[in-house]
């Protein structure tokens, strides 16, 4: 059973690397600027990736419930965060105040004030560039990190019953 456990992480880690290719992809080849909440969910998914990454070398099946839960949980967030982001752009506010553009933001304030206006979002959150089979890159988002999510639980519940 370890083996499937580090198996499966290894198939997050190498699904992780490829999302976060492709949004860099979209990003510099394509030409989409990223929006603050595109990029906590990008901080999020790399956070997914190196929990992964622990967990495939881990071989204690107590710390690797922990990580699984840790899993579920930062993928959650991200879920949450994607989710967030599909409602705004299927319900856009009439004033989108999302925040501003993240380098804009880091070249105009110092770190210790751009770093909180990137959790504020902005107008281009509810923004549509990109779609794939009629889902948006937060639609898409958010079916990823809900599948993580799914696994992490899993993953903790495989774990805790080989203790």
């Amino acid at each position: 059973m370890r083996s499937t456990l580090s198996t499966l992480l290894g198939w997050v880690v190498l699904t992780c690397a490829f999302l976060l290719a492709f949004g860099l992809y979209l990003q510099h080849v394509v030409g989409l600027e990223p929006c603050p909440m595109c990029i906590v969910q990008r901080y999020t998914m790399v956070g997914v990736m190196v929990l992964g990454l622990v967990g495939w070398r881990l071989r204690n099946s107590t710390a690797l419930t922990v990580v699984g839960v840790l899993l579920a949980l930062k993928a959650g967030f991200g879920a949450f965060v994607a989710a967030r982001q599909s409602w705004l752009q299927w319900y856009p506010p009439e004033a989108v105040s999302c925040g501003r553009d993240f380098y804009g933001m880091i070249e105009s304030f110092p770190l210790g004030r751009a770093i909180p206006m990137i959790f504020r979002g902005s107008g281009d959150c509810t923004k549509v560039d990109w779609t794939f089979l009629g889902g948006s890159i937060a639609n898409w988002s958010f079916a990823c990190f809900a599948l993580f999510t799914v696994l992490g639980l899993w993953l903790a519940r495989q774990a805790w019953r080989q203790r």
